[in-house]
């Protein structure tokens, strides 16, 4: 086998790359049997995927790595024998242990060696519950197999000699690539047979002939022993696909048999009637059998879809492409409509079919980069249990919508979000034990976390069972800290969203997860980022649901085009409640500068877009002009005046950030249909920070 270093390294990415499938499915496994829905095969899926992650670790020498997954299997092959029951604290066990190989396969991923206490601990725990061979975890790196391998060592004592067989292995280079080898397939058989090998190498070319990355050996093997034929297709379930494979059965080696004596003469048949010659039987009618009913049908695991891997830069690269051919295809609609061709021409129907196969051309790219958020979900089970056992609460994490895609970029932003909003669950939403008993409830917490598609967005909720907001402790924090005024009168849902504001907390004390000043604001301002919203709904003694609503993808955006003092800017479709033509009665001042809305019974915040922008003063009468209705958080609304909207569209999002850096009410840019540059604002960043100027004080201040 070759040993170029880009090869050896592309082999490693893969390698990590496929710990990450098989690190989910433990997670599943674990899960499914925590929620006594488990079967024998469920702790196979668990045991193949801690031994796939040893085997490949083995390959590339990452003794850290493959000496923990060598304990933490020995005691899943004792769960699969029967010695060991899956439940209790064995599971909770089994569940830091799947936290633990997965923090070592990232350590492993950067070269590093993890150093932790709980490493320690967990290995110690696993040890105690099935002592293990130390000498079956210094799996060997990868190393060129020789050409007269006959493998004495690899001979196991055959246990009653019960089977025979011949198999013929012919592995293929795709093996190599995922991070296995004959050895190791040759080592797994020696663990329960005798293995008689022989190597043919009559394939192999001369050196001159050789190609790059092709494999020319083949085994005839001899296996005898006593064992059962699923435990050979177990072994070589891994190499399913990648290699050729016979199994030829010898015979059965029984004991041999002790001298019988000699068995009496036969009597002579010679005498017996010719049977031609017998009277003819009676016939005897037979009733049809009644018709049996149809089995029941039984559930067949559906094949998996096939699937390729492909670079990350790539696929940005088509989403970027794609994004030119939108706005390419935006500006041939505008040159059309600039040529005011009749309805009935064939250039516009043309467009037509062409603006649709653009959108679904778009919609099917995006969908490439779309990822469940499964992955980001098994991470907060993490976080519930470690949390849970920081602070000594009983808690189970309950999650629905594994399956909805968000854009791979959405889900590695939200990870930390998601993790203090856990957090925040368990540490202050919860109650403790003592205190959940007594409100008649369970001592075992609950934590819900969902996701689901709603209105073009994603929507998650994370929720909890505990008491809910202590609504005057919040407001009476909000006062001390200054940040709102005794006199001030807020709603529930104004005082629920203190709870965004920076610096503010409720927590009494310092301690690792809360307490240190830094809040729910960093929450907030990361969805914010993202373009998304977070909104609090709280019962007092029923508990509390946040709810995030994030765009699917962060590379287009349904916008409306607006037009402000000259210049075209683009506002997202998502925070748009409603359009309305401004009217005189429909405005009240509040102060010399300001002015608020009259909406049907409430009242909103006048602002004029293109002041707040700094590109113009307050206008003297806002009476006809266009006003756009901006939903904040809960029933918050504030009124954005422009000057005329041009268009609702899709528009192609670029960044902006990398070069200009972080301007404010700005989140990206745009190209329009006619090549001309649009800013793409953040509605909720200009309303926060909004100056509120809608009119010019004619008084002078004194003093």
């Amino acid at each position: 086998m070759g040993s170029d270093p880009d090869q050896m390294a592309e082999i490693r990415t893969l390698f990590f790359t496929e710990c990450e499938e098989l690190l989910e499915a433990l997670q599943d496994g674990l899960e499914s049997v925590s929620s006594g829905t488990s079967d024998a095969e469920t702790v196979n899926v668990i045991f193949r995927a801690v031994h796939s992650v040893k085997g490949g670790a083995g390959a590339f020498g990452l003794t850290q790595l493959v000496s923990f997954a060598h304990h933490f299997e020995t005691a899943l092959d004792e769960v699969r024998a029967g010695t060991i029951s899956l439940g209790g604290d064995v599971l909770k066990l089994f569940f830091r242990a799947a936290d633990m190989l997965s923090d070592l396969t990232q350590a492993a991923r950067s070269d590093q060696e993890l150093e932790n206490s709980d490493l320690t601990e967990i290995e110690r725990s696993l040890e105690e519950l099935a002592p293990s061979d130390e000498s079956q975890t210094d799996a060997p790196a990868f190393q060129p197999l020789g050409l007269d391998i006959g493998l004495p060592s690899l001979s196991a004592p055959a246990e009653g000699g019960m089977h025979s067989e011949d198999l013929f292995f012919a592995p293929t280079s795709e093996l190599f690539t995922s991070a296995s080898e004959p050895l190791f397939l040759f080592r797994a058989l020696a663990e329960f047979a005798t293995l008689d090998t022989t190597c043919d190498t009559s394939d192999v070319p001369h050196l001159d002939q050789l190609e790059n990355g092709a494999f020319h050996l083949r085994w005839d093997i001899n296996l005898a022993g006593d064992y059962t034929p699923g435990e050979v297709d177990e072994v070589f379930e891994f190499a399913q696909g990648l290699c050729e494979f016979r199994r030829t059965p010898v015979k059965d080696t029984l004991p041999d048999l002790p001298n019988l004596p000699g068995l009496p003469d036969l009597p002579d048949l010679s005498d017996l009637p010719d049977l031609s010659e017998m009277p003819e039987l009676p016939q005897i009618e037979v009733p049809a059998p009644q018709a049996a009913s149809a089995p029941a049908p039984t559930n067949v695991a559906a094949k998996p879809a096939p699937t390729i891997r492909v670079d990350l830069e790539r696929v940005d690269r088509l989403i970027n492409l794609v994004g030119e051919l939108v706005i390419t295809q935006s500006m041939l609609s505008q040159s059309v409509a600039d040529a005011n061709l009749p309805p009935s021409s064939s250039v516009l129907q043309e467009l037509e079919e062409f603006m649709q196969l653009t959108r679904d051309l778009q919609d099917s790219v995006m969908r490439i980069r779309a990822q469940p958020v499964k992955s980001l979900f098994q991470r907060m089970a993490r976080i519930v249990r470690e949390t849970s056992a920081d602070v000594g609460k009983s808690v189970q994490l309950i999650s629905t919508g594994e399956s909805t895609e968000v854009d791979k970029t959405v889900i590695e932003r939200l990870a930390d979000p998601l993790t203090h909003m856990i957090r925040n669950a368990v540490d202050h939403g919860l109650e403790d034990g003592a205190a959940r008993l007594s409100a008649g409830k369970s001592e075992k917490g609950t934590v819900t976390i969902s996701a689901g598609h709603r209105s073009g967005r994603v929507i998650i909720e994370i929720s909890d069972d505990g008491a809910g907001i202590n609504r005057p402790k919040v407001h009476e924090i909000a006062i001390k800290k200054g940040l709102v005024s005794v006199a001030d009168e807020l709603t529930e849902n104004e005082i629920d969203n203190l709870l965004f504001l920076p610096g503010f907390s409720t927590a009494s004390s310092v301690s690792n997860l809360s307490g240190r000043g830094v809040g729910m604001d960093v929450v907030r301002t990361a969805i914010q980022a993202l373009g998304g919203r977070i909104s609090i709904a709280s019962s007092p003694g029923k508990g509390s649901t946040f709810t995030i609503s994030m765009p699917l993808t962060l590379a287009v955006l349904d916008g409306m085009v607006v037009e402000v003092a000259g210049q075209a800017m683009v506002l997202p479709l998502s925070y748009i409640a409603e359009t309305m033509i401004l009217e005189a009665d429909m405005l009240e001042d509040l102060g010399r500068e300001t002015q608020v809305v009259r909406i049907r019974e409430g009242l909103a915040p006048l602002l004029d877009l293109g002041t707040e922008m700094g590109i113009r003063e307050p206008l003297s009468d806002y009476s006809d002009y266009v006003a756009l209705v901006i939903t904040h958080e809960g029933d918050a609304r504030s009124v954005l005046v422009v000057d005329r909207i041009i268009d609702q569209r899709q528009v192609v999002i670029k960044g902006l950030q990398s070069s200009l850096g972080q301007i404010p009410g700005v989140a990206a840019a745009t190209i329009l249909g006619d090549g001309q540059i649009a800013l793409i604002l953040d509605p909720l960043d200009i309303t926060t920070n909004a100056l509120g100027r809608t009119k010019t004080s004619s008084l002078a201040l004194v003093g």
